[in-house]
Order: structure tokens, then C-alpha cells, then sequence
């Protein structure tokens, strides 16, 4: 049986939870296949607070995901996040085995020690990335990818990411209560980068910034490895709540003004009109003009984008950012939002997109909202995360389980065989 070249993201996010199925084309380009998307009202700001509600988000979007590509969902990649999780940086020596070329097992053992090495991991929290930044073979330094130099010696740092037991417990329960299995679990910054930041952008520093529902998430890469993330708990649902408050509207009311008037940068917007609402519970419609509903906008993202420089800026890493910033995840949708983050960063601002799809439902899942989930799909095939059981296929009309059950009774049948001989032979003995 063919192998299968299939997998599934699922990113639960504050807002919302969103799965993509995908395969790789013969250019190494994603395929969409499939996507389903739930309102997700079981979290605040990345942590899961309601069970139930979570695990009814996450079968609703694997029900139209599946419905959509045909494909029975098994084992997920799921993107984890939160102002809980945070990162180490970790050095590692080891010595190159007996043959002097670096092989896979010296490159293991130096992250094995790299985790040894770390002294504030306490009871309540747990590894959930190991991942190698730079090695230094014998005096070659700036080496990513060690395996096949000679050397004796090896020496470098990793990336260790961190986060609370009980927290990544919660989103494993709420995956494992809706019918899945998690082949992996990926830190969302991470994903997000992978999914719209060019190669040459990782080699020339760049900040990746996802603006999502709950938390903003930055992760900033350096000489191609990633140096810094952070997650910070003001995002674009305070830009919606400020809205209410400012115009006196119910919170979906605010949410569909924002998406449709709204503006991030006073500088960008039309002319100016009047808005009219509906007034709440059958209260009298109200009005206000359009400029107001942009300064309560641009308030809050200029907050948000005031923090991000400042956590950039205590990275030690802003005069390294040669490729500037890419922004991305559903609140970078605001117009103007490109505009106002290079003004308040001081860096050259891209809204990014999520890279390398080739076809399928291209067009449906090309928005910075899909962001992360494409990245959970992309850092599966990369690092190899799936398993050939994740999926079963259902276009070309059969299963893989039909496959399981045919070489099931193919084993009964020759072991059937073997035995009818085994008498045959022994009756002709007789």
C-alpha cells in the first residue's frame, strides 16, 4: 500500500478553530484539499476555559474539513500558544562519534544535552520544542545543518520552547475528546513564520508578528534560526471590545463594524460619513461618524504595535532586522494596519500571506488568517510529524481501513494455506 502524503493542521485559536488538510505536489508544494473553520468560544487568550465548547469548535471544523477533501481525519498537528509558554536558549557540547563525520545520532545527542542543560525548568512546566540554532564543528562556526562535516567536536546552541503542564493538558484533552490524535504539538510562532516568511527574510532577520483573537505572538529569526518569541495578551478582540465601548453597541455589532468601516491608520481611510446602528434590544438607531470609529481603531492597534517594538527592542535583536517585519494573522486585516506598524516599528512592514500552496482551494485559505494552521501543515512535512494511518482516503472510493482489512484476510488465507499443506503432507506420509 502507497504511503500516505497527507496532513492535517488544526489551529485552536481564541476566536476561532481552523483545520487544512494538504498534500505535497511533485514541486514540494502544498495542495489544499480540504479546510473547516468553527467559531471558538472555549478559549481566552490561548488558554482553554471551557472543555465542552473547544471540543464542539474542533468537530465542527473537522466535519466540514473532512466533508470538503473527502478525507477521514485521524492525527493532527496541533499549534499550541499562550503568555504561559515561553523559550530558553540552551548551549551543547558533544563529541562527533569514532568515524569523525557527523552523523544524526551526534546531532541528537547534542540536543538531549542542550535540554540537560537547562536549570529553570521546574515541575510545572514541560518541553515542547528542541530546536538546534546554530553548531560549531571543531572552529567552523555558522553551521545549520552539521551532519557530514568531520570534525571531533561539536558545540552550539538550541531553541528550547517551554510551557505549563496543565495548560497543554487542557488542549490535548479537548483534541483526544473530539476523536483525535496529536502526532505533534508546534509552538504557533514558529508555525506562523514558517507559513509566510521567505527564505531570504530568515537569512537577513526578520520579526513575523500574528495578530490573532486572544494574543499577539512575535518570533524574530536571525542567520536563519529563530532567536526570540514572546506572546503578549492584547490583540484584536481589545480592538473590537474598545469599539463597543466607544460607540455603545453590542460586541457583534462592534466586531462587523470593524471588519467593514474600520480603519487602523487616520491617515489611510476615506472620506469621512456617517454610520447608523441598530439601537440594542429595540432601542432607537444612533449614528457616529466614521473618523471616530478610526481613532477608538487605531488607539488600540498603536498600543499593540507600541508593545511589539518594545519587546522586540529588549530582544537585543531590532538593529539585526535588515528584512523588517511581516504581519499577519486575521487583526493585520484592518486596511492601514501595514502602514501604522512601519510607523511605530521604524521597519520596512509586509503583510504576509501564507507562501508555497499550489492549488486545491488556493484562493479560500489565501488570507493571513490561515496563517498558523498552514504553517502547522508545512512544519509537518518538514520534520516529519505524520504517520501513514493519519488519514484515511475516501476519493478514490475506497479506505485504508478497506486496505487494513484486505491484507488482514490475505494473512488468514495463506495462513489457511499453509496448514491445508501441512496435512496434505502428512496424510501422504501416512
Amino acid at each position: 500500500m502507497q504511503k500516505s502524503n497527507i496532513v492535517v493542521g488544526l489551529d485552536i485559536g481564541t476566536t476561532k478553530v481552523c483545520v487544512v488538510v494538504a498534500e505535497k505536489d511533485e514541486m514540494g508544494k502544498l495542495n489544499v484539499l480540504g479546510h473547516g473553520r468553527a467559531d471558538s468560544e472555549g478559549l481566552q487568550r490561548a488558554t482553554v476555559v471551557n472543555i465542552n465548547k473547544t471540543v464542539d469548535a474542533i468537530k465542527t471544523a473537522v466535519t466540514d474539513a473532512e466533508r470538503e477533501s473527502s478525507i477521514r481525519i485521524k492525527g493532527v498537528n496541533v499549534g499550541i500558544s499562550g503568555a504561559h509558554v515561553h523559550c530558553i536558549n540552551s548551549n551543547s557540547e558533544v563529541s562527533v562519534n569514532q568515524s569523525g563525520i557527523v552523523n544524526s545520532s551526534d546531532v541528537k545527542r547534542f540536543l538531549e544535552k542542550a535540554k540537560t542543560n537547562i536549570r529553570y525548568l521546574d515541575i510545572d512546566h514541560e518541553i515542547i520544542h528542541v530546536i538546534p540554532q546554530e553548531f560549531i564543528v571543531d572552529d567552523q562556526d555558522g553551521v545549520l545543518d552539521p551532519i557530514g562535516m568531520a570534525g571531533t567536536t561539536m558545540r552550539g546552541s538550541a531553541y528550547i520552547v517551554v510551557g505549563m503542564k496543565t495548560k497543554i493538558r487542557n488542549i490535548k484533552q479537548c483534541v483526544e475528546k473530539a476523536g483525535l490524535e496529536i502526532n505533534a504539538m508546534t509552538f504557533e510562532p514558529i508555525a506562523s513564520g514558517l507559513a509566510v516568511m521567505k527564505e531570504s527574510e530568515k537569512k537577513s532577520g526578520v520579526v513575523i508578528v500574528d495578530i490573532g483573537g486572544g494574543t499577539t505572538e512575535v518570533a524574530i529569526y536571525i542567520d536563519g534560526a529563530i532567536r526570540f518569541s514572546e506572546v503578549t495578551k492584547v490583540a484584536a478582540n481589545d480592538v473590537t471590545h474598545d469599539v463597543a465601548y466607544g460607540i455603545k453597541a453590542l460586541y457583534e455589532v462592534a466586531e462587523e463594524l470593524k471588519i467593514k468601516h474600520g480603519f487602523a491608520f487616520t491617515g489611510t481611510r476615506s472620506e469621512d460619513e456617517e454610520i447608523l446602528i441598530e439601537g440594542i434590544e429595540g432601542r432607537p438607531q444612533k449614528s457616529f461618524m466614521k473618523s471616530s470609529l478610526t481613532l477608538i481603531i487605531e488607539a488600540r492597534m498603536m498600543e499593540i504595535f507600541e508593545m511589539i517594538r518594545d519587546v522586540v527592542k529588549r530582544s537585543g535583536y531590532f538593529e539585526y532586522l535588515n528584512a523588517g517585519a511581516v504581519i499577519t494573522g486575521g487583526g493585520c486585516l484592518i486596511p492601514g494596519t501595514d502602514v501604522l506598524a512601519a510607523n511605530v516599528l521604524g521597519l520596512d512592514v509586509r503583510i504576509g500571506f501564507p507562501e508555497g500552496i499550489s492549488g486545491g482551494i488556493k484562493g479560500t485559505i489565501n488570507s493571513p488568517v490561515y496563517a498558523t494552521v498552514m504553517g502547522l501543515v508545512a512544519y509537518s512535512f518538514e520534520n516529519r510529524t505524520f504517520q501513514d494511518h493519519d488519514v484515511i482516503d475516501l476519493r478514490a472510493g475506497h479506505t485504508e481501513k478497506m486496505h487494513e482489512k484486505s491484507g488482514s484476510l490475505q494473512a488468514q488465507g495463506q495462513a489457511g494455506k499453509k496448514i491445508v499443506d501441512r496435512l496434505k503432507d502428512w496424510w501422504e506420509k501416512l
